[in-house]
């Protein structure tokens, strides 16, 4: 039996009136390439880093504006993520693959490195002391570690309807729908951290935003243990624009070495040495390190 057009001959709209023609419209599309899509397989990715092996690569995705997307990530793995406009808003959360009730601790994260905030060399703690994954490489400097994400309250007062299959999602609405992937809920979301629009702390405790560094930015982070990573890519809570700006977010990860001792930002200070000793001994009680 031959498969009906995927298009009505009445009126040119696509036929998905049968099994057979919607099995001959899901084929159609076989091929088809859209901006924001993931790339299977990752070797497949349009634009893959400099100097890195496209065989090498594990994830390669370019998230919406106002999309999100999520992986796990094995031990040793690099991630990038790249501004592509310079409108990129990248909030991040990372868990533990190994027990998901470890996560990001925003607090941890500026405290262990008496640094507020994130650049090249910065550990990313969970509550526990242990590095979950360290910023190896940072062209951007725009970054915030105070705000979070946006929350449905605030996009309903700026600009409408926060619902992730809306046109202005929030952030607690898409990281709420990639951490159900994972079989986390809403409450274990922690405040997550976001990369390419700055934010500075003033005198007097307010924040001053910085916006973009400009088109082009990437950040690379370190996995230093299996990682669940969940990615919203949504204007930042601070950004002044009244319109609801955010450009793509690209993604790729490949195959590298988690941080050793012989790393120099290993023993960078004794709390950074001591977070990642504590990595490393979690990891060989379980016989992974």
């Amino acid at each position: 039996m031959t498969a009906p057009s995927p298009t009505s001959p009445a009126t040119g709209a696509r036929d998905t009136a049968s099994v057979l023609a919607a099995r001959a419209d899901a084929r159609a599309q076989e091929g088809l390439r859209s901006d924001w899509m993931p790339h299977v397989p990752a070797s497949s990715s349009p634009h893959p880093p400099a100097g890195v092996d496209p065989e090498m690569l594990t994830w390669a995705e370019t998230v919406a504006p106002g999309g999100y997307t999520h992986k796990v990530l094995a031990r040793g793995t690099r991630l990038r993520l790249e501004d592509v406009t310079g409108d990129a808003c990248a909030h991040v959360l990372v868990f533990s693959a190994l027990e998901p009730w470890e996560r990001l601790n925003v607090a941890d994260t500026q405290k262990i490195p008496w640094q507020a905030y994130l650049g090249e060399g910065h550990p990313l703690l969970s509550g526990e002391g242990r590095v979950l994954a360290t910023v190896v490489a940072d062209t951007s400097g725009h970054h915030d570690a105070f705000c979070g994400t946006s929350s449905d309250a605030w996009v309903r007062a700026r600009h409408g309807d926060p619902a992730p299959e809306g046109p202005t999602p929030s952030g607690r609405a898409l990281f709420t729908l990639a951490a159900a992937k994972h079989g986390l809920g809403p409450r274990d979301l922690p405040p997550s951290v976001s990369f390419f629009q700055g934010v500075r702390v003033e005198a007097d405790g307010g924040f001053r935003w910085l916006g973009s560094a400009g088109p082009g930015a990437s950040v690379d982070l370190l996995a230093e243990v299996p990682l669940v990573v969940l990615l919203a890519n949504v204007p930042h809570p601070l950004d002044p624009r009244e319109d609801y700006v955010v450009g793509p977010l690209r993604v790729h990860a490949w195959r590298a070495q988690p941080t050793t001792p012989a790393d120099a930002r290993f023993s960078a200070s004794p709390e950074r040495r001591r977070a990642y000793l504590n990595t490393l001994d979690h990891l060989g009680a379980r016989g992974l390190a």
